[in-house]
């Protein structure tokens, strides 16, 4: 998987993008296929995001999705259909070896981090590990969670920065992390939604700053992190998880396409 990952001629960053959760099969199969046609245009590999279920969620009466085996189908559909990896959330040991079936990246949420059964669990399945960095560590702590998936047999890690939290209801992003965590040896993506997270607030619904997505990605792409993670929707005001903090799809290529300018500028320093 690090293989494909760093696979452009051109150096670019890879990315991990698609929305929060799956809703339904013609739903993921649009985004993924919009999202394959940008990112083949631009040599940048590309990992289709979907979480089958959402367990995190502010309010008991949430969307968690749309039943568990009937998502990682679709997951599995999108990875036959155009030939991508896919990605995924889990939150147990169990569900580790359910979810590695239908997928090629186990992702650890930033809240579960530290769960050393949870991260032993995901590296047994040999699928890629991809750990998002709690919003209450430091950066030099997620050392530990990578070295708990490598003592496991597992090499095939990676750190998501998702942001620091910031007060009670804001999040904020400390770039100095970024070449920290790689002095791990493994790749660090950037998620630019997450990021921009606005928790805790009182209506029991996350918010967010999508404006500020490119200004957050164009900072990564400027330190140097090895990929992006983006939530993207056609209608993020409709989506039924984290649609206040999601890019509007059609904004993405031109996103991209700047992200892309910046890498190759920096590529020649």
């Amino acid at each position: 998987m690090l293989r494909y990952l760093n696979s452009s001629s051109t150096c670019n960053f890879f990315l991990l993008a698609g929305p929060c959760v799956i809703e339904g099969e013609e739903m993921a199969l649009d985004i993924a296929e919009y999202i394959c046609n940008v990112t083949s245009k631009l040599n940048i590999p590309y990992v289709f995001k979907g979480s089958y279920r959402k367990a995190n969620r502010s309010r008991i009466d949430s969307f968690t999705g749309i039943g568990d085996e009937k998502a990682l189908k679709i997951l599995r559909k999108v990875r036959e259909t155009f030939n991508i990896p896919v990605v995924t959330d889990i939150h147990t040991e169990e569900e580790a070896a359910i979810a590695a079936e239908y997928v090629d990246i186990l992702q650890i949420p930033a809240f579960l981090c530290r769960q050393t059964e949870l991260l032993i669990a995901a590296a047994r399945t040999g699928k890629m590990v991809n750990i998002k960095k709690g919003q209450f560590l430091s950066p030099e702590a997620m050392e530990h969670a990578v070295r708990k998936v490598m003592d496991a047999g597992n090499t095939q890690v990676a750190i998501t920065e998702r942001g620091t939290t910031f007060g009670y209801q804001d999040l904020i992003v400390d770039y100095r992390g970024i070449p920290t965590m790689q002095k791990f040896g493994v790749p660090v993506i950037l998620d630019a939604t997450h990021s921009l997270q606005q928790p805790n607030q009182l209506a029991g619904v996350t918010g967010g700053r999508p404006d500020l997505i490119e200004t957050i990605a164009r900072a990564g792409i400027a330190t140097g992190v090895d990929g992006l993670f983006i939530e993207t929707h056609r209608e993020p005001s409709k989506a039924k998880s984290d649609g206040a903090n999601m890019l509007p799809l059609e904004q993405l290529p031109e996103l991209l396409k700047h992200l892309s300018a910046i890498r190759m500028t920096i590529n020649n320093f």
